[in-house]
C-alpha cells in the first residue's frame, strides 16, 4: 500500500537554482515547538509514533505535494490543493499537520497563509521540490545529497516570503524514503523528520470507503496517519475524513498536531 498511496508524489526533473540564505530560512519556525534529540551517531532523529504517555491521541497530516516542475500543469487547471478539505478540517474542529513543499507554498499563497494562520494547524516542511533523498523512490527525480539541507531551507524561506506563520521545524520526506546518508545530510537544517504508522492509501483512491476503512483499521494510540491535501491525486480524501474523524472520537480517540504528540 505504501507504494500505492506515494506514487502520486512523483514528478521530473526542473531548476532548483538560487536558493535563499540558509539563515533567513530557519527564521521561518516557530520558536520552542517540541523536537527530538538527535539519533545514533548524531544524525537527524526521525518520529513515526507518539509515546504510551500519548494515551488515545492521534495525529492526522496532510501532505501538500507539489514538485518544482508542475506549474504548467497548474496553470492549465490541475488543481494540486483541497481548500474543501481544509474548510471541512475546520468546521468539525480536527487539529492537524500540513506537511507543505515549498513550491506548493509558491502556487497556492493565500492559502498557504490562511492555513498558517489558522491556530488549529501548522505547517511542517515536505521539501521545496519534492524530489526524492534516496535512489529509487517511486520514480521520483533525486537530489544530490550535498543539495539536501539546501532544499529544505529552501522550502522554509519560500514560506515565510509568501507570509506563512506557524511553521514547525518537522521535515517528512518525499516519498518517505530516507537512510542514514541522507539523516547525516539534514544534520544541519535542525529539523525532526516525521514519518507515520498509518498509510490511508488515499492517492488515487476513488472510494473514500476503502480509505476509512482502512485508517480505522489500523490506528491505534499515538499513530500519525499519513493523508493528502491534492485534489489532483487525492480525490476522495475529504469523503473519507467525514468517516474517519467521527468515528475516531466515537471510539475515544483525541485529534492532535504532531507537536502535541512529540510532547507527550
Amino acid at each position: 500500500m505504501l507504494g500505492i498511496t506515494l506514487t502520486g508524489c512523483g514528478g521530473v526533473a526542473a531548476s532548483l537554482s538560487a536558493p535563499p540564505s540558509p539563515g533567513l530560512a530557519r527564521q521561518a519556525t516557530v520558536k520552542g515547538a517540541p523536537t527530538m534529540a538527535p539519533g545514533p551517531g548524531g544524525l537527524t532523529p526521525v518520529f513515526k509514533h507518539g509515546a504510551p504517555a500519548a494515551g488515545r491521541s492521534v495525529a492526522l497530516t496532510f501532505d501538500a505535494d507539489m514538485t518544482a516542475d508542475q506549474g504548467a500543469r497548474a496553470a492549465g487547471g490541475e488543481r494540486f490543493d483541497n481548500p474543501t478539505l481544509i474548510a471541512l478540517l475546520r468546521r468539525l474542529e480536527v487539529p492537524a499537520t500540513v506537511f507543505m513543499t515549498g513550491r506548493w507554498a509558491e502556487e497556492y499563497p493565500a492559502q498557504a497563509r490562511s492555513i498558517g494562520d489558522d491556530p488549529l494547524f501548522e505547517v511542517a516542511n515536505h521539501s521545496y521540490s519534492h524530489y526524492s533523498f534516496t535512489p529509487d523512490c517511486y520514480g521520483l527525480p533525486k537530489i544530490s545529497a550535498k543539495r539536501m539541507t539546501t532544499d529544505v531551507e529552501r522550502a522554509f524561506a519560500a514560506f515565510r516570503a509568501v507570509g506563512v506563520n506557524h511553521v514547525v521545524p518537522y521535515f517528512r520526506f518525499p516519498g518517505g524514503c530516507y537512510d542514514d546518508t541522507t539523516l547525516r545530510a539534514l544534520v544541519p537544517a535542525k529539523v525532526t523528520a516525521v514519518q507515520w504508522d498509518v498509510v490511508s492509501g488515499d492517492a488515487f483512491a476513488t472510494d473514500p470507503d476503502a480509505v476509512s476503512e482502512q485508517v480505522l483499521s489500523e490506528v491505534k494510540p499515538g499513530s500519525l496517519v499519513l493523508l493528502h491535501c491534492t485534489r489532483s491525486s487525492a480525490p476522495v480524501t475529504e469523503d473519507a475524513v467525514r468517516k474517519i474523524v467521527p468515528e475516531l472520537r466515537r471510539r475515544g480517540y483525541r485529534l492532535v498536531k504532531v507537536s502535541d504528540l512529540m510532547t507527550r
